[in-house]
Parts: C-alpha cells; sequence; structure tokens
C-alpha cells in the first residue's frame, strides 16, 4: 500500500518578535531574525518554495502594514528585510523589538 502526504505549503504561518536592526552592506537595510524554531519549520518547506539561492517569498505584516518580500538564508537561519518604507510608517528605530506574522506565498 502506497501513501501519499499532501503538504499545504502554502499554509505555513508563523508570529514572532525580534530586534530590528541595520545591515551596512553594499546597500544599506534593515533586517529581523526569523527565531531557530521558525527557521526550523521554515527549512522543511524551504525547497518546495525556494526560487533559487534559498530565498523564500514571504507575506509579512507588522502593525497595519503588510508587504510581500524574501526571506534571505543568513547564518544558517533567515532574515525578513524590512523596506523603509514599512519601518518609518510603522515609526521602527534599530534596535525595537518587533513582532511580525509571516506567510510563506508559493
Amino acid at each position: 500500500m502506497r501513501h501519499h502526504l499532501a503538504v499545504d505549503i502554502t499554509a505555513l504561518e508563523v508570529e514572532f518578535s525580534g530586534e530590528l536592526y541595520h545591515w551596512r552592506g553594499p546597500a544599506p537595510y534593515h533586517f529581523v531574525r526569523v527565531p531557530d524554531g521558525v527557521a526550523d519549520g521554515i527549512r522543511e518547506v524551504a525547497t518546495a518554495v525556494s526560487y533559487g539561492w534559498g530565498v523564500i517569498p514571504v507575506s509579512v505584516r507588522i502593525g497595519s502594514t503588510q508587504w510581500t518580500t524574501s526571506l534571505f538564508p543568513k547564518d544558517g537561519g533567515y532574515i525578513v528585510p524590512i523596506k523603509d518604507k514599512v519601518r518609518l510608517g510603522e515609526g521602527l528605530v534599530v534596535g525595537d523589538t518587533v513582532t511580525l506574522e509571516l506567510a510563506i506565498r508559493s
């Protein structure tokens, strides 16, 4: 008897909090690191949803602002880029603890 397990990868929705930090790479960006436990769950579906380089498409909500972006792999986990429009619109500054709602897109 064969069994087929169907997993709805788009059902992966999580809420977590993390510290907003600034990265001064070639272009300055702000990020929140995905906590390890949440990153473990994302890693399980990563190959099914990544469109290259381990980048994973997501929808994110902070406060009343929702947008689409991609998670970037970093140091064995993932980071969420926070657009300046979102950061400024929600009144966020470096060091703030930010609560994010995140949903995997496919």
